[in-house]
This record gives structure tokens, sequence and C-alpha cells, in this order.
């Protein structure tokens, strides 16, 4: 392994989503580091790459633990796992200087460890030595990274804690409290959930709310032991214990629920030394809300439709049905009802066939097919998709922007999601209308799929998908949610229609868990008392990550 980091590309943009994956967390901590620093000890952070088109991408970075040498980090990794590929990883430990500076030639490389994100699937817990330049032991020093798949995650919690008289360590001014978090594993080890950020100078702190996957926090086992243990930050990395108790998340609601989520916060050398000891003060659970996570097949199997659009927007085609041309020409519009069948001999008749197949039992699909030279003159007028949209498809969908209750809404929308296909051979000739049309429906049940017939440039198709940032409207508007997916079909017109169809659909679940999120509808049977949100780590619909400080904050 070469030293210190190499030249880390951009992740090229990808313009066909990925198969479906695995979600995987890894965590990390450290041992035995090498002190660079003369007066104090190492501040580490760990770099996590993903080799990609044989560079380096960095993919995230865990926080800094100041003045330690056996680091344990809070940051969570959050991996996508395929089992058909080779995922190569690279852990890059450094001791950084300044609170900013990670990556900055300034820091000091502690060493690296590569291997896959496979072996570090099969191995669940993988201990490696670190190496430095010409592969030479760092030392000692070693990396160990923890996988657990959450895939079947299905909640995450939200906390929030504050403490009540706490015992003051501190000779000339109060103590600096922070909080841990641990669960504890069959095999009794203590893993690292959360630690909080560090209150200064208070002996009764409140601290941040933070949100957690239940998988993290109690492997998704309500009556899992959990650790909370409250320090005395010190920023030599010689932190002073306050105390500790133990719990469980059943317990945890249980008691928030009776009004009586506190506990005595305990030193246990002070209560075996002073006779009238009590505690070293008291930790409150100030906020708990639950919120359940709900999947795709859980809103299919709980009754929503699907219905399918098809409208293929080719002016310059030339084509059109057989024996309908003038009047088609006039009107610019004829609709084909989902048993017939499509013109045939064209490439947009292959791109319609592999793509519009409902794509659940609960699907329903229609066709639209406007043809002729009049679509043309719409197009350039109106937009691609505002036109596509208007005439029936967004009336037939809207609802209230504010409604009047839940059960209301439930019963407009959670029933009825809308995927609109829309095939096209040119670009975009009227892009502000078409924007404008986009952010409107990000606010509707539905997806939009654009594919891409011809040799065209599609530079404006990829600005409507999203991916590069959030598409806002021309008054500065931002999208609710990414829509839109656009495939150029010359680029999978050799795959199979399998594969086409894989790719064109691979974003609308996701989509459509994210509406029904946002609008806090739960699935038919999925309880009234849940609460609706994503899934944990970026904050939002699907894919909620935990909120941590690692980012953003360095912590103690």
């Amino acid at each position: 392994m070469s030293a210190g980091p190499e030249r880390r590309a951009a992740a090229p943009p990808g313009v066909l989503p990925a198969p479906r994956a695995s979600k995987v967390e890894l965590r990390l901590s450290c041992r035995h580091l090498l002190d660079r620093d003369p007066l104090t000890k190492s501040d580490p952070s760990v770099v996590l790459l993903l080799q990609s088109q044989s560079q380096w991408v960095q993919v995230d970075r865990t926080e800094v633990v100041r003045s330690s040498l056996h680091p344990v980090f809070s940051k969570v990794f959050t991996l996508d796992y395929y089992f058909e590929e080779v995922q190569k990883l690279r852990f890059e430990v450094y001791d950084t200087h300044g609170p900013c500076s990670l990556g900055c030639q300034d820091d000091d490389f502690l060493g690296g460890m590569e291997c896959t994100l496979g072996q570090i699937v099969a191995q669940k817990k993988m201990t490696r030595a670190l190496l430095l330049k010409f592969g030479r032991n760092a030392g000692k020093s070693t990396i160990t990274v923890i996988a657990e798949d959450i895939s079947g995650n299905n909640g995450y919690v939200e906390l929030s804690f504050r403490a009540r008289k706490l015992d003051d360590k501190d000779l000339f001014s109060k103590s600096d409290p922070f909080l841990e978090l641990y669960r504890v594993n069959d095999d009794q080890s203590e893993q690292l959930v959360y630690r909080t950020e560090v209150v200064k100078n208070d002996l009764s702190p409140v601290w941040e709310p933070f949100k957690v996957s239940l998988c993290n926090l109690c492997c998704c086992e309500e009556t899992r032991p959990l650790k909370c243990l409250v320090w005395d930050h010190d920023s030599r990395g010689k932190h002073d214990f306050i105390g500790e108790f133990s719990t469980t998340f059943e317990e945890m609601q249980k008691a928030f629920r009776e009004h009586q989520a506190q506990w005595d916060c305990v030193n246990a050398k002070y209560k075996q030394k002073k006779r009238h000891y009590k505690n070293s003060g008291v930790v409150i659970l100030a906020d708990l809300k639950f919120y359940r996570v709900h999947s795709f097949l859980d809103y299919i199997m709980g009754g929503c439709q699907i219905h399918f659009t098809s409208w293929a927007l080719l002016p310059d085609s030339g084509c059109h049905p057989q024996g309908e041309g003038p009047r088609l020409r006039s009107q610019g519009l004829c609709r084909w009802p989902s048993t017939s069948r499509p013109p045939t001999g064209t490439p947009a008749t292959a791109a319609l066939c592999t793509t519009s197949t409902p794509s659940s039992p609960t699907s329903t699909s229609r066709l639209c097919w406007p043809w002729g030279r009049s679509a043309k003159t719409t197009t350039a007028t109106r937009g691609f998709l505002l036109w596509a949209l208007e005439p029936e498809f967004l009336p037939s969908m809207r609802c209230p922007t504010t409604s009047p209750s839940t059960s209301t809404l439930r019963m407009m929308s959670v029933k009825q999601y809308y995927i609109l296909l829309v095939l096209t051979d040119g670009v975009v000739t009227d892009m502000a209308d078409t924007r404008e049309a986009i952010v409107r429906a990000s606010h509707l049940p539905m997806s939009i799929i654009i594919v891409g017939v011809g040799n065209a440039d599609f530079t404006d198709m990829q600005t409507l998908d999203g991916d590069d940032g959030v598409l806002r409207s021309p008054r500065g508007e931002p999208a609710l949610r990414d829509i839109v997916q656009f495939v150029p079909f010359r680029e999978l017109k050799s795959a199979s229609p399998a594969a086409l169809a894989k790719c064109v659909l691979a974003e609308v679940p996701r989509q459509l868990v994210e509406y029904y999120s946002y609008r806090e509808l739960p699935p038919r049977g999925g309880g009234a008392h849940d609460r609706e949100a994503g899934p944990p780590e970026t904050a939002g619909p699907p894919g909620v990550q935990p909120r941590s400080v690692a980012s953003t904050l360095e912590v103690p």
C-alpha cells in the first residue's frame, strides 16, 4: 500500500441507476496509533475511500477524536453492498491539525489499510494492521471495522437527553459534560451507538437531539441492554468519569410514557466509598420519538395501486399508427388502450414495449401517443413535459398542499401512485416551463421516467434528472423530492428487455416511499400510531441517517 492520499477522482456521473443492494453500516476503532504530536497525543480521524475506475474516491470521513491513541469513532459509514461486485475500500488514518483541515497536506498520515467490503461483511468484525510507506507496519497500530447489515431496518429513534446536578470535576469551573450511549452485544462487548456534543461549564446540561436507527441502537431487539456513560471532557483526552446507568429501549419507552424517564447517574467507586452516596446527578430522557419505516412492498401489499401512463413525444420520428396519419397530424394526439399493440418497427416502440409493462400486480397502464408534426409545434410553445402532464394527468391526481386532515389525505392518495413514462427523440425547447411542471409535480404522488430515443443531445434531460443537485423552478422554488429518472435508450438498446425495464423502474420504489413518508401516510395495516419517516442518515425520507456531529464538528 502506498503512503498517504493518492489522487482522489470525482465520482463519475452515473446515468443509469445501480442495481438493488444491501445496506451495510461500518463502525471503526483504532488501537496503538502513532503519536505525532510533541506535547499531546494525536488527534485521529479516518477517511474512507472507494476504488472507482482505478482511482480512489473519497466517500466519507469520521469525526476528529481529540488526544487519543485508542479512538472509538461514533461516525457510522453506510454503504451499498453488491454481492456480484468486488468493492475495494481504503481506510486512511490521519493526525488532524485544525478543525476543518482533514485531507490537507499538513495532516500527518498515521497509516492505512485496504480490503474489500465483501471481506468485512464475511467476517463481520475485521482487525488489520495499519501500514505506512512501502508496506511498513505503523508500529503496533491496528484498525477494527465492524459490519452490520441494516437492509431489514424498520425504523429509527430520535432521542434527547438532559441532566441535572452532575458532579463538578473541575477546580476553577464547572464540568464540561458529554454523554455516550452504548449497546451491549451478545458476547457482552459494548458497542458505541452515539456520542453527544460537549456542553461547556454546565452541571445541568441539555444535549442536542439525535437520531439513530433501531438496528444500530439495539439490533431491533427492544429488550437488549443499553448503557449510558457521562463524562467531564478534558482537552488532553483524559476525560473524568462522572457516572453511568443501564436501561433498555423498552424501558425507555415505558418510562417516557409514564413521565418517569430519569435515571440516577452512578459512579461505582463513590458508591463503595461514600456511606450516604446516592448519585452523581440525574440523567433525564427529555424526548423520545419512534419513527416506523415502511417499505415499498408494505404499500403495495397495503393496496396501493400504481397507474402507468406512457407518452410518446416524437415530433420528428415521421411515424404514426397505421391509417391514422391525417387525423393525428391535425390533433397531435392518439390514445391507445393498454391492451392494444402499439405501432412496430421503431426504436421508440422497442423502448416502450420493454418499459410499459405494469410494475406490480396492482398496476394499471395506458399508452398515449402524440404523433405528427402538430406535436412539434406544441412542444416548441409549451415545453414537452408540461404539455404531457397537463391535459389529463395532473388534474386527475391533484391533491391539496394543505390538507384538512391526515385521514382525508390518506383516502385521496395512499391508494394511488402514478408513473409517467415519456419517450422523446428531441431536446427540451422550453426548459423554464418544464422545470416549473416538474417542481409542481414533486408534491404529487408520481414519478416521471424519461427515455431518450435516438442520438440527440440529451444534456437538458440530465439536468431534469436532478442527480447533480436539487432541481429548481425558474422562480427558485426547489423540488420537494427527486421524481425524474432519465435513461438514454441508445446505451441500452442492445440490453435485454428485462435489463432495460429494471434500469428504468429502479428508482420508483424509493420515490413512492419518499412521497408517503413526506405526507406521513403509513400503508394500510401500518399502524396509526407510527410516525412516518424515511430510513436512517442524510435526513429526510428513506435513507434518513442518524444525525451526527461527526461530519461538521469535532467531538471529544
